[in-house]
Protein backbone atom coordinates (compact mmCIF):
# COMPACT_ATOMS: atom_id res chain seq x y z
CA UNK A 1 0.00 0.00 0.00
CA UNK A 2 2.81 2.10 1.07
CA UNK A 3 4.39 1.66 -2.27
CA UNK A 4 1.34 2.37 -4.09
CA UNK A 5 0.83 5.90 -2.43
CA UNK A 6 4.55 6.34 -2.95
CA UNK A 7 4.67 5.57 -6.88
CA UNK A 8 1.40 8.00 -7.15
CA UNK A 9 2.99 10.31 -5.40
CA UNK A 10 6.11 10.31 -7.31
CA UNK A 11 3.76 10.62 -10.29
CA UNK A 12 2.19 13.51 -9.22
CA UNK A 13 5.53 15.11 -8.50
CA UNK A 14 6.58 13.85 -12.07
CA UNK A 15 3.97 14.82 -14.31
CA UNK A 16 3.41 18.62 -11.89
CA UNK A 17 7.10 19.55 -12.73
CA UNK A 18 6.94 18.38 -16.37
CA UNK A 19 3.94 21.06 -16.62
CA UNK A 20 5.91 23.49 -14.74
CA UNK A 21 8.67 23.18 -17.56
CA UNK A 22 6.27 23.27 -20.35
CA UNK A 23 4.72 26.73 -18.43
CA UNK A 24 8.24 27.70 -18.10
CA UNK A 25 8.70 27.35 -22.37
CA UNK A 26 5.70 28.80 -23.16
CA UNK A 27 6.24 31.66 -21.71
CA UNK A 28 9.10 32.46 -22.77
CA UNK A 29 8.01 32.67 -26.21
CA UNK A 30 5.38 35.30 -25.30
CA UNK A 31 8.59 36.80 -23.68
CA UNK A 32 10.63 37.29 -27.19
CA UNK A 33 11.65 41.02 -28.38
CA UNK A 34 8.79 40.57 -30.82
CA UNK A 35 6.30 41.18 -28.37
CA UNK A 36 7.44 43.75 -25.61
CA UNK A 37 5.92 47.15 -28.49
CA UNK A 38 2.26 45.44 -28.04
CA UNK A 39 -0.22 43.73 -26.28
CA UNK A 40 -0.57 40.23 -25.91
CA UNK A 41 -3.04 37.79 -23.66
CA UNK A 42 -2.87 33.95 -24.03
CA UNK A 43 -4.48 31.22 -22.05
CA UNK A 44 -4.40 27.79 -22.54
CA UNK A 45 -6.53 25.08 -20.92
CA UNK A 46 -6.71 21.38 -20.91
CA UNK A 47 -10.34 20.58 -21.97
CA UNK A 48 -11.41 17.50 -19.92
CA UNK A 49 -8.82 18.69 -16.72
CA UNK A 50 -9.72 22.35 -16.62
CA UNK A 51 -5.77 22.78 -15.62
CA UNK A 52 -4.48 25.97 -16.95
CA UNK A 53 -1.37 25.24 -19.53
CA UNK A 54 -0.40 28.94 -19.53
CA UNK A 55 -2.13 32.48 -18.63
CA UNK A 56 -0.16 35.22 -19.70
CA UNK A 57 -2.12 38.50 -19.44
CA UNK A 58 -5.24 36.72 -19.49
CA UNK A 59 -7.30 39.10 -17.47
CA UNK A 60 -6.79 42.12 -19.43
CA UNK A 61 -9.50 43.20 -22.24
CA UNK A 62 -8.52 43.15 -25.87
CA UNK A 63 -9.97 44.28 -29.27
CA UNK A 64 -11.49 40.92 -30.51
CA UNK A 65 -12.76 42.00 -33.84
CA UNK A 66 -13.66 38.46 -35.27
CA UNK A 67 -13.19 36.53 -32.20
CA UNK A 68 -16.77 38.05 -31.78
CA UNK A 69 -18.39 35.94 -33.74
CA UNK A 70 -17.45 33.14 -31.29
CA UNK A 71 -19.65 34.78 -29.06
CA UNK A 72 -22.56 35.14 -31.95
CA UNK A 73 -22.02 31.24 -32.63
CA UNK A 74 -22.76 30.46 -29.08
CA UNK A 75 -25.77 32.42 -28.69
CA UNK A 76 -27.24 31.20 -32.19
CA UNK A 77 -26.82 27.42 -31.11
CA UNK A 78 -28.57 28.14 -27.52
CA UNK A 79 -31.60 30.20 -29.42
CA UNK A 80 -32.14 29.29 -32.67
CA UNK A 81 -33.86 25.72 -33.92
CA UNK A 82 -31.91 22.80 -36.20
CA UNK A 83 -33.92 25.01 -39.10
CA UNK A 84 -33.79 29.13 -39.23
CA UNK A 85 -36.94 30.20 -38.98
CA UNK A 86 -37.28 31.95 -41.98
CA UNK A 87 -40.67 33.96 -41.45
CA UNK A 88 -43.61 34.33 -39.17
CA UNK A 89 -46.83 34.16 -40.82
CA UNK A 90 -50.65 34.29 -40.33
CA UNK A 91 -53.10 33.24 -43.41
CA UNK A 92 -56.69 34.78 -44.42
CA UNK A 93 -58.28 32.97 -47.11
CA UNK A 94 -55.95 33.84 -50.21
CA UNK A 95 -54.08 36.13 -48.29
CA UNK A 96 -50.60 35.74 -46.50
CA UNK A 97 -48.92 38.16 -44.21
CA UNK A 98 -45.36 37.66 -43.54
CA UNK A 99 -43.03 39.01 -41.19
CA UNK A 100 -39.69 39.36 -41.48
CA UNK A 101 -37.20 37.03 -38.74
CA UNK A 102 -33.96 38.35 -40.10
CA UNK A 103 -33.21 34.93 -42.21
CA UNK A 104 -29.86 36.04 -43.98
CA UNK A 105 -30.26 33.17 -46.63
CA UNK A 106 -33.57 34.41 -48.80
CA UNK A 107 -31.95 34.69 -52.25
CA UNK A 108 -28.21 35.20 -50.73
CA UNK A 109 -25.83 34.72 -53.13
CA UNK A 110 -24.43 31.99 -51.66
CA UNK A 111 -27.29 30.08 -50.23
CA UNK A 112 -29.74 30.95 -52.95
CA UNK A 113 -32.58 29.45 -50.84
CA UNK A 114 -35.94 30.36 -52.49
CA UNK A 115 -37.94 27.93 -50.18
CA UNK A 116 -39.96 31.16 -48.61
CA UNK A 117 -40.48 32.46 -51.63
CA UNK A 118 -41.70 29.14 -53.34
CA UNK A 119 -44.12 29.17 -50.49
CA UNK A 120 -45.74 32.34 -50.32
CA UNK A 121 -46.67 31.74 -54.19
CA UNK A 122 -48.94 29.31 -53.93
CA UNK A 123 -51.36 32.27 -52.24
CA UNK A 124 -52.95 34.96 -54.56
CA UNK A 125 -51.89 37.55 -52.56
CA UNK A 126 -48.85 38.32 -49.99
CA UNK A 127 -48.73 40.91 -47.41
CA UNK A 128 -45.30 41.99 -46.33
CA UNK A 129 -44.91 43.04 -42.74
CA UNK A 130 -42.40 46.07 -42.36
CA UNK A 131 -41.06 48.61 -39.53
CA UNK A 132 -40.58 45.13 -36.81
CA UNK A 133 -37.11 45.96 -36.80
CA UNK A 134 -35.66 48.02 -33.94
CA UNK A 135 -32.17 48.04 -34.90
CA UNK A 136 -29.50 50.42 -36.72
CA UNK A 137 -28.90 49.42 -39.57
CA UNK A 138 -25.25 49.64 -38.60
CA UNK A 139 -23.40 48.85 -34.94
CA UNK A 140 -21.71 51.68 -33.34
CA UNK A 141 -17.98 51.85 -34.06
CA UNK A 142 -18.49 50.41 -37.72
CA UNK A 143 -16.34 52.76 -39.73
CA UNK A 144 -18.76 55.07 -42.15
CA UNK A 145 -16.24 54.30 -45.55
CA UNK A 146 -16.82 50.60 -45.40
CA UNK A 147 -20.54 51.34 -46.47
CA UNK A 148 -20.03 50.11 -49.96
CA UNK A 149 -17.77 47.62 -48.76
CA UNK A 150 -19.16 43.86 -48.81
CA UNK A 151 -18.24 43.23 -45.58
CA UNK A 152 -20.58 45.91 -44.41
CA UNK A 153 -24.29 45.40 -45.60
CA UNK A 154 -27.15 47.19 -43.54
CA UNK A 155 -29.19 44.60 -41.30
CA UNK A 156 -32.57 44.60 -41.83
CA UNK A 157 -35.88 42.19 -40.93
CA UNK A 158 -36.44 40.60 -44.07
CA UNK A 159 -32.83 40.47 -46.14
CA UNK A 160 -32.82 39.82 -49.55
CA UNK A 161 -29.96 38.50 -52.02
CA UNK A 162 -27.87 39.47 -48.87
CA UNK A 163 -28.51 42.81 -49.25
CA UNK A 164 -26.07 43.20 -52.08
CA UNK A 165 -26.22 43.79 -55.55
CA UNK A 166 -24.04 41.33 -57.17
CA UNK A 167 -22.13 42.70 -59.88
CA UNK A 168 -19.65 41.19 -62.65
CA UNK A 169 -18.88 41.78 -65.97
CA UNK A 170 -19.18 39.39 -68.83
CA UNK A 171 -17.79 39.80 -72.00
CA UNK A 172 -17.88 43.83 -71.98
CA UNK A 173 -21.70 43.87 -70.76
CA UNK A 174 -22.61 44.67 -66.80
CA UNK A 175 -24.95 42.01 -65.40
CA UNK A 176 -26.01 41.78 -61.47
CA UNK A 177 -28.47 40.18 -59.59
CA UNK A 178 -30.84 41.33 -59.07
CA UNK A 179 -31.63 42.19 -62.22
CA UNK A 180 -34.22 44.65 -61.71
CA UNK A 181 -31.12 47.19 -60.59
CA UNK A 182 -29.28 47.05 -63.94
CA UNK A 183 -30.87 50.74 -64.76
CA UNK A 184 -28.97 51.78 -61.58
CA UNK A 185 -25.60 50.50 -62.70
CA UNK A 186 -22.62 51.48 -64.57
CA UNK A 187 -19.27 51.50 -65.39
CA UNK A 188 -16.98 54.20 -63.85
CA UNK A 189 -13.04 55.19 -63.41
CA UNK A 190 -13.58 58.30 -61.58
CA UNK A 191 -15.67 56.80 -58.61
CA UNK A 192 -13.88 56.48 -55.35
CA UNK A 193 -16.74 54.35 -53.92
CA UNK A 194 -18.86 51.50 -55.82
CA UNK A 195 -22.09 53.35 -54.97
CA UNK A 196 -23.36 56.99 -54.20
CA UNK A 197 -23.47 57.25 -50.11
CA UNK A 198 -27.07 57.81 -49.74
CA UNK A 199 -28.31 56.29 -52.65
CA UNK A 200 -28.79 53.42 -54.57
CA UNK A 201 -26.61 53.91 -57.51
CA UNK A 202 -24.05 51.91 -58.09
CA UNK A 203 -20.64 51.72 -60.19
CA UNK A 204 -18.27 49.36 -61.53
CA UNK A 205 -14.69 50.08 -62.86
CA UNK A 206 -14.61 48.86 -66.39
CA UNK A 207 -12.07 45.51 -67.11
CA UNK A 208 -12.33 44.31 -63.82
CA UNK A 209 -12.20 40.31 -63.54
CA UNK A 210 -14.11 39.74 -60.19
CA UNK A 211 -17.37 39.62 -59.00
CA UNK A 212 -18.42 42.45 -56.85
CA UNK A 213 -20.66 43.18 -54.35
CA UNK A 214 -21.83 46.36 -52.93
CA UNK A 215 -24.23 46.74 -50.39
CA UNK A 216 -27.96 48.29 -51.06
CA UNK A 217 -29.71 50.43 -49.11
CA UNK A 218 -32.57 48.67 -48.12
CA UNK A 219 -35.11 51.66 -47.62
CA UNK A 220 -38.54 50.95 -48.40
CA UNK A 221 -38.94 52.24 -52.22
CA UNK A 222 -35.93 49.67 -52.96
CA UNK A 223 -37.51 46.59 -50.95
CA UNK A 224 -41.03 47.30 -52.73
CA UNK A 225 -39.47 47.56 -56.00
CA UNK A 226 -37.46 43.98 -55.25
CA UNK A 227 -40.61 42.32 -54.18
CA UNK A 228 -42.89 43.51 -56.83
CA UNK A 229 -40.06 41.89 -59.34
CA UNK A 230 -39.93 38.78 -57.83
CA UNK A 231 -43.77 38.38 -57.38
CA UNK A 232 -45.33 40.78 -59.92
CA UNK A 233 -49.16 42.62 -58.84
CA UNK A 234 -49.35 40.35 -55.65
CA UNK A 235 -47.07 41.98 -52.77
CA UNK A 236 -48.90 45.15 -50.76
CA UNK A 237 -46.86 46.26 -47.29
CA UNK A 238 -48.28 46.83 -43.89
CA UNK A 239 -46.51 47.89 -40.66
CA UNK A 240 -49.57 45.77 -38.66
CA UNK A 241 -48.47 42.55 -37.08
CA UNK A 242 -50.92 39.89 -37.06
CA UNK A 243 -51.60 38.01 -34.21
CA UNK A 244 -51.06 34.00 -33.31
CA UNK A 245 -48.50 33.82 -36.43
CA UNK A 246 -47.00 30.45 -37.25
CA UNK A 247 -43.42 30.04 -38.40
CA UNK A 248 -42.02 28.83 -41.56
CA UNK A 249 -38.63 27.56 -41.53
CA UNK A 250 -36.12 27.57 -44.07
CA UNK A 251 -32.40 25.73 -44.27
CA UNK A 252 -29.95 23.88 -41.71
CA UNK A 253 -29.08 26.18 -39.17
CA UNK A 254 -25.44 24.56 -39.12
CA UNK A 255 -25.36 25.52 -42.88
CA UNK A 256 -25.38 28.86 -41.90
CA UNK A 257 -23.53 28.83 -38.70
CA UNK A 258 -20.07 27.56 -40.95
CA UNK A 259 -20.33 29.75 -44.08
CA UNK A 260 -20.16 32.45 -41.38
CA UNK A 261 -17.73 31.20 -39.19
CA UNK A 262 -15.36 29.82 -42.43
CA UNK A 263 -15.97 33.58 -44.48
CA UNK A 264 -16.27 35.48 -41.26
CA UNK A 265 -19.21 37.05 -42.92
CA UNK A 266 -20.30 39.98 -41.19
CA UNK A 267 -23.54 40.26 -42.43
CA UNK A 268 -24.27 37.02 -41.67
CA UNK A 269 -23.36 37.15 -37.83
CA UNK A 270 -25.67 40.49 -37.53
CA UNK A 271 -28.27 38.80 -38.69
CA UNK A 272 -28.05 35.77 -36.63
CA UNK A 273 -28.42 37.44 -33.63
CA UNK A 274 -31.29 39.54 -34.78
CA UNK A 275 -33.36 36.20 -35.81
CA UNK A 276 -32.08 34.86 -32.59
CA UNK A 277 -34.01 37.96 -30.99
CA UNK A 278 -37.23 36.48 -33.53
CA UNK A 279 -37.35 33.24 -31.12
CA UNK A 280 -38.17 35.82 -27.86
CA UNK A 281 -40.42 38.21 -29.58
CA UNK A 282 -41.83 39.56 -32.94
CA UNK A 283 -39.68 42.95 -32.92
CA UNK A 284 -35.89 42.45 -33.81
CA UNK A 285 -33.21 43.75 -31.41
CA UNK A 286 -29.77 42.09 -31.40
CA UNK A 287 -29.37 44.54 -28.23
CA UNK A 288 -31.87 42.51 -26.25
CA UNK A 289 -30.43 39.37 -27.35
CA UNK A 290 -26.56 39.75 -26.15
CA UNK A 291 -28.39 41.42 -22.62
CA UNK A 292 -30.23 38.01 -22.75
CA UNK A 293 -27.72 35.69 -22.93
CA UNK A 294 -25.13 38.20 -20.72
CA UNK A 295 -27.59 38.06 -18.04
CA UNK A 296 -28.28 34.12 -18.35
CA UNK A 297 -26.03 31.73 -19.92
CA UNK A 298 -23.06 33.79 -19.68
CA UNK A 299 -23.72 35.26 -16.38
CA UNK A 300 -21.04 33.20 -14.44
CA UNK A 301 -18.39 34.23 -17.06
CA UNK A 302 -15.18 35.72 -14.72
CA UNK A 303 -15.34 38.66 -16.83
CA UNK A 304 -18.21 40.79 -18.51
CA UNK A 305 -17.74 41.31 -21.66
CA UNK A 306 -18.10 44.87 -23.53
CA UNK A 307 -20.38 43.28 -26.59
CA UNK A 308 -21.98 45.82 -29.23
CA UNK A 309 -22.38 44.13 -32.18
CA UNK A 310 -22.52 40.36 -33.73
CA UNK A 311 -19.60 40.28 -36.23
CA UNK A 312 -16.61 42.19 -34.22
CA UNK A 313 -16.27 44.93 -36.78
CA UNK A 314 -16.81 47.42 -34.03
CA UNK A 315 -13.16 48.34 -32.04
CA UNK A 316 -15.82 49.25 -29.48
CA UNK A 317 -16.17 45.14 -28.43
CA UNK A 318 -13.64 44.49 -25.47
CA UNK A 319 -13.10 40.63 -24.49
CA UNK A 320 -10.33 39.15 -22.32
CA UNK A 321 -8.82 36.03 -23.09
CA UNK A 322 -10.05 34.49 -20.27
CA UNK A 323 -13.55 35.12 -21.88
CA UNK A 324 -12.88 33.75 -25.25
CA UNK A 325 -11.75 30.28 -23.30
CA UNK A 326 -14.86 29.74 -21.17
CA UNK A 327 -16.83 30.32 -23.58
CA UNK A 328 -15.70 27.72 -25.99
CA UNK A 329 -15.37 25.53 -22.87
CA UNK A 330 -19.23 25.87 -22.99
CA UNK A 331 -19.32 24.92 -26.66
CA UNK A 332 -16.91 22.10 -25.84
CA UNK A 333 -18.74 20.46 -22.95
CA UNK A 334 -22.00 20.92 -24.80
CA UNK A 335 -22.13 19.53 -28.48
CA UNK A 336 -20.87 16.56 -29.79
CA UNK A 337 -16.69 16.98 -30.61
CA UNK A 338 -17.19 16.14 -34.19
CA UNK A 339 -19.69 18.50 -34.83
CA UNK A 340 -18.40 21.29 -32.67
CA UNK A 341 -14.73 21.21 -34.61
CA UNK A 342 -16.62 21.28 -38.10
CA UNK A 343 -17.78 25.09 -37.25
CA UNK A 344 -13.94 26.05 -36.92
CA UNK A 345 -12.09 27.51 -39.86
CA UNK A 346 -8.44 27.95 -38.83
CA UNK A 347 -6.43 24.40 -40.08
CA UNK A 348 -8.04 23.59 -43.08
CA UNK A 349 -5.92 23.67 -46.66
CA UNK A 350 -8.92 25.57 -48.38
CA UNK A 351 -9.42 27.99 -45.78
CA UNK A 352 -5.89 29.38 -44.64
CA UNK A 353 -1.62 28.06 -45.39
CA UNK A 354 -1.29 29.25 -41.80
CA UNK A 355 -1.55 26.48 -39.32
CA UNK A 356 -1.80 23.41 -40.94
CA UNK A 357 -0.93 20.39 -39.68
CA UNK A 358 1.37 17.21 -41.32
CA UNK A 359 -0.67 15.30 -41.80
CA UNK A 360 -3.35 15.40 -39.51
CA UNK A 361 -5.33 18.83 -38.73
CA UNK A 362 -4.09 19.60 -35.45
CA UNK A 363 -6.21 23.56 -34.95
CA UNK A 364 -9.77 24.50 -34.77
CA UNK A 365 -10.01 28.30 -34.37
CA UNK A 366 -11.25 30.99 -35.06
CA UNK A 367 -8.90 34.38 -36.21
CA UNK A 368 -10.07 38.11 -35.61
CA UNK A 369 -8.34 40.95 -37.97
CA UNK A 370 -9.16 44.37 -37.75
CA UNK A 371 -5.95 46.61 -38.59
CA UNK A 372 -2.98 46.02 -36.10
CA UNK A 373 -4.90 43.86 -34.22
CA UNK A 374 -4.82 39.86 -34.70
CA UNK A 375 -6.53 37.47 -32.63
CA UNK A 376 -6.81 33.27 -32.39
CA UNK A 377 -9.26 31.44 -30.19
CA UNK A 378 -10.41 27.38 -30.43
CA UNK A 379 -8.78 23.99 -29.94
CA UNK A 380 -5.98 22.47 -30.47
CA UNK A 381 -5.72 18.31 -30.75
CA UNK A 382 -1.80 17.68 -29.12
CA UNK A 383 0.41 14.58 -31.02
CA UNK A 384 -0.62 12.73 -27.43
CA UNK A 385 -4.66 13.51 -28.57
CA UNK A 386 -5.14 15.55 -25.91
CA UNK A 387 -7.48 18.58 -26.24
CA UNK A 388 -6.45 22.11 -25.36
CA UNK A 389 -9.09 24.86 -25.25
CA UNK A 390 -6.80 28.25 -26.37
CA UNK A 391 -7.51 31.88 -26.96
CA UNK A 392 -4.29 33.93 -28.21
CA UNK A 393 -4.71 37.44 -28.14
CA UNK A 394 -3.01 40.46 -30.14
CA UNK A 395 -3.38 44.30 -30.14
CA UNK A 396 -1.63 47.37 -31.34
CA UNK A 397 1.57 45.34 -33.24
CA UNK A 398 3.08 47.61 -35.83
CA UNK A 399 4.81 44.23 -37.61
CA UNK A 400 3.56 42.49 -40.86
CA UNK A 401 0.83 40.45 -39.60
CA UNK A 402 2.26 37.22 -41.30
CA UNK A 403 5.36 37.87 -38.54
CA UNK A 404 3.01 37.62 -35.73
CA UNK A 405 1.19 34.53 -37.11
CA UNK A 406 4.72 33.04 -37.34
CA UNK A 407 5.17 33.73 -33.83
CA UNK A 408 1.98 32.23 -32.66
CA UNK A 409 2.41 29.46 -35.31
CA UNK A 410 5.59 28.68 -33.45
CA UNK A 411 3.69 28.74 -30.00
CA UNK A 412 0.82 26.58 -31.06
CA UNK A 413 2.98 24.08 -32.82
CA UNK A 414 5.21 23.21 -29.90
CA UNK A 415 2.56 23.09 -27.52
CA UNK A 416 0.93 20.23 -29.64
CA UNK A 417 4.17 18.18 -29.78
CA UNK A 418 5.16 18.96 -26.33
CA UNK A 419 1.75 18.59 -24.17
Amino acid sequence: MKRIILFGFLVLVFSSCKTTKLTKQLTSKTEVDFFKNQFTGVLVVDANTKDTVISVNANRYFTPASNTKIITLYTALQLLPNKLPAFKYSIDKDTISILGTGDPTFLHPFFKDSTALQFVNKFKKIKVITGNIKDNIFAPGWAWEDFDTYFSPEKSAFPMYGNVLEVSDVQGNLQCNPSVLRTDLSYSTTEKFSRKLRKNTFFYKPKSQKIKEIPMIMDSLLVHKLWNDLLPNKVSFSKNIPKNTKTFYSISSDSLYKRMMYKSDNFLAEQMLLMASSTMSDTLNSKRVREYILQNQLKNLKHQPRWVDGSGLSRYNLYTPTIFVEVLTKLYDDIPTKRLFDFFPIGRKEISSWYLGNPQQYLFAKSGYVSNNYNLSGYLVTNSGKILIFSFMNNHYRKPTSELKKQIQDFLTYLRDVY
